[in-house]
């Protein structure tokens, strides 16, 4: 029997979109998702800035001391949990919106995929952290006098590599399972936010969880960050925790990325990316 040809799609030569074309077109689409979704945006980002207000109030009654180490730690935390979180929900967001299956199948380097929602999920907690610490500057007259703004700001780029590769890592979950994968996430997010000292100090912590802190990367940006913006602690000072921060950021990318591309290939032959809710 005649084997039939395949029909391949008519793609002019020369017309196929230049890898950094997708890039932005994948940062445009996550934007357009925001407006789309604009109403629950603002239920977002009011409950975040109440959420730092109260944390922010709490140490007003300890101490203006205190109100500053505690906004330092909604402020950081925001913006990596912020990054975390659109990554490792990716996945589970396109399933709801019934679109993962044209995105896998698109003619478009996976790497090119997670980079660009990677650069997205940058992009957009700077602004929304902005927003944040003018609403807190306002509200409690904070002062950055003295302050090594400069070197909180590189440490929180690099320390943004290495959640990216923990998100990649988490965005395997809902592959795996297609209804406790974002659950199981939320899990993995909530394990460093308890060990990693937001808003106390890691020695607080009981004897058997302290190690956990010395594996997680937020533990040394919110050292680092807090050093920097209440100590004035120069660049010299803040480079061991930087190279620390690049170090798990250069591991991490590296094999959330292969990890990602083997449960994706999991998830296509066992009939996994379908929408599911």
């Amino acid at each position: 029997m005649k084997k039939m040809p395949t029909l391949e799609p008519m793609v002019p030569r020369g017309s196929q979109p230049r890898m950094n074309l997708r890039f932005l077109a994948l940062i445009e689409r996550n934007f357009a998702l925001i407006k789309r979704y604009f109403a629950w945006e603002i239920v977002f980002v009011f409950y975040n800035i109440v959420n730092a207000l109260c944390i922010g109030f709490i140490g007003v009654t300890q101490g203006k001391e205190h109100v500053m180490y505690l906004v330092v730690g909604a402020l950081v935390w925001g913006f990596l949990s912020l990054l975390f979180h659109e990554l490792a929900e990716q996945v589970q967001w396109e399933r709801w919106e019934g679109t993962i299956e044209y995105t896998f199948m698109a003619p478009m380097h996976r790497l090119v995929y997670l980079l660009g929602n990677c650069f997205y999920a940058i992009v957009y907690g700077v602004l929304r952290s902005a927003v944040l610490l003018v609403v807190l500057a306002l509200f409690m007259g904070l002062s950055l006098k003295g302050a090594n703004i400069l070197g909180a700001l590189v440490v929180l780029v690099v320390s943004g590599l290495s959640f990216i590769g923990m998100g990649l890592v988490a965005a395997i979950l809902p592959l795996l399972s297609t209804e406790r994968g974002a659950q199981a996430a939320h899990i993995f997010q909530a394990i460093i936010l308890l060990v990693s000292g937001v808003y106390y100090e890691v020695s607080v912590l009981p004897s058997w969880l302290q190690p956990i802190s010395v594996i997680s990367p937020a533990t040394y940006t919110l050292r680092a960050i807090r050093a920097a913006l209440l100590d004035g602690a120069s660049m010299q000072e803040l480079m061991p925790s930087i190279l620390i921060l690049a170090g798990i950021g250069i591991v991490l990318i590296p094999v959330g990325f292969a990890v990602f591309s083997l449960a994706e290939n999991w998830a296509k032959r066992k009939g996994k990316l379908k929408r599911n809710g």
